[in-house]
């Protein structure tokens, strides 16, 4: 059996966990939002159109702030379209993934039904084919009491409270070419900073996101960083970054190890923020954004030119398995580790399109496994992150060379217990890992669950939503301050402890 070791102690804290850590995202793609939030006429809608099971699976999930409404859709997004009387809204060709957009569900909608599972809303402008004019004024209707233009047409239109949305997103992975408006760093960068300072002039409250690279191998990646950041750092709170991860043929270790390239290209963005902010010699120092991140098998998915016009296709509909569900726990792990940097999360997306949970159109709505790693860590992740520096035996990988077997991470939550979350990468062998509790005396392991199955294939489907759940493990005792766990082959783990 292979053996590993770590330490948890109170000392070596990395940063306070931001809830928005655990964030999801909505975008108008597929069947996200309708037939899979929105869907008037199911048994459990709800007056307004919303899907109530999908509702309380979202709230069981644990999500704080939803991004919407993209995503690329909102690069040729026109949000007044999605105001007013539904009837009177007009059917748009969406671009970004050639479908037909009705807007009957818009930002009151939203806004209503992300309140219901509270949930705040990371909102995304346009600034593709729009600019500084459309979101001064998108601004203006969601944020201003009212005694203007657009706060009033708000209030007429039954929402007599601002929403008082906090962040908000300038644009969307401006940097690709697949991009409605796609621009150079530089045309975005003055873009973003000229929009920014407009937006800070009808709410100085709110948080502004610039939009970093699409993903770590864009040509471009780290200069349009440090362009884009040249532009508007002194107008901005924080840097957006997007990644996905598939397995590639049959090299599943390589996979199971993803999150080390999660953690190099953190490292890497929080270096070139850096480096802009010594270069003007700032004081404020940038969060960063992971607004988009996942397991996307991209390599199965045709492409939006290949798609037929329609409404809400089904889109990227992945069914996720234990091995996917394990990967899933060690991005989330990733995230944690960078807790003192990383204040904004969101995992894409929330319903059907490559989603934790799933719906049948008129019918069920069940857990896909990637559910259960997010739902644990979003409850049981809160507080100060720890850094556990794990012992670990190693394995070689065609990807990223040797990587360690197990991944871990720890969080002291505020009910002064600890959580630790631990990955088994090995698929084959049970790792045992001897923790050292001596800076925590009079704890013990109060729960271990873990995510596992003799299968790694093995999936939640309609017909069997209860195929892959986490299971409880017998908890061992803590002898001189030293606990030996047992994690089984190709797993995700919390193992909880409590005085």
């Amino acid at each position: 059996m292979l053996q590993a070791s770590l330490t948890i102690d109170p000392a070596f804290s990395v940063g306070e966990v931001d809830p928005r850590l655990y964030g999801s995202f909505v975008e108008h793609m597929g069947r996200c939002v309708y037939t899979g939030i929105y869907e008037p006429g199911h048994p459990t809608a709800s007056p307004e159109g919303f899907r109530e099971d999908v509702a309380e699976l979202a709230r069981e999930l644990g999500v704080p702030l939803i991004r919407y409404p993209g995503g690329n859709f909102v690069s040729g997004y026109r949000w007044e379209d999605g105001i007013g009387p539904v009837e009177d809204r007009p059917t748009r060709l969406d671009l970004a993934w050639r479908s037909l957009e009705t807007n009957r569900v818009g930002v009151d909608e939203f806004q209503k039904w992300a309140a219901g599972i509270g949930a705040e809303t990371m909102m995304a402008v346009n600034l593709g084919t729009r600019g500084i004019d459309a979101a001064r004024d998108f601004l203006e209707y969601c944020n201003l009491p009212g005694g203007t233009y657009w706060s009033d047409l708000r209030r007429k239109n039954g929402a007599e409270q601002p929403y008082g949305i906090k962040t908000w997103c300038l644009g969307n992975e401006m940097d690709g070419p697949w991009q409605i408006g796609h621009k150079t760093a530089y045309e975005y960068g003055r873009l973003a900073n000229e929009t920014a300072k407009a937006m800070r002039l009808v709410d100085p409250s709110i948080e502004l996101v610039a939009c970093g690279s699409s993903n770590s191998s864009m040509p471009t990646f780290g200069s349009w960083e440090a362009t884009v950041l040249g532009e508007t750092y002194d107008q901005v709170d924080y840097v957006s970054m997007h990644a996905y991860y598939e397995q590639r043929g049959d090299d599943r270790d390589s996979f199971l190890a993803c999150a080390l390239d999660m953690d190099r290209f953190i490292d890497a963005v929080i270096s070139t923020a850096d480096h802009v902010r010594a270069v003007g010699r700032r004081k404020k120092r940038l969060g960063i954004s992971f607004d988009e991140w996942n397991v996307w098998y991209l390599k199965r998915f045709e492409g939006e030119a290949n798609l037929a016009i329609r409404e809400a296709p089904p889109l990227i509909e992945d069914v996720y398995s234990v091995t996917d569900a394990v990967v899933v726990g060690t991005m989330l792990n990733s995230l944690l580790r960078h807790a003192d940097r990383v204040k904004i999360g969101c995992q894409a997306q929330l319903v059907n399109v490559i989603a934790p949970i799933m719906t049948a159109p008129g019918g069920a709505a069940w857990k896909q496994t990637t559910f259960h790693p997010f739902a644990l860590t979003s409850k049981y992740g809160r507080g100060t992150v720890l850094r556990v520096e794990p012992a670990s035996p190693l394995y070689e990988t065609k990807w990223l060379g040797e990587v360690p077997v197990l991944d871990a991470v720890a969080v002291a939550t505020p009910d002064d217990g600890v959580s630790l979350f631990a990955v088994n990468r090995s698929q084959t062998s049970p790792l045992t890992v001897d923790v050292d509790l001596r800076a925590w005396p009079g704890y013990r392991v109060a729960s271990h669950v873990t995510i596992a199955d003799d299968d790694p294939d093995a999936v939640n489907t309609a017909a069997d939503p209860e195929r892959v759940v986490p299971r409880s493990l017998v908890v061992p005792a803590v002898d001189g301050g030293r606990v030996t766990l047992e994690l089984p082959a190709l797993s995700w783990s919390l193992i909880r402890l409590e005085e």
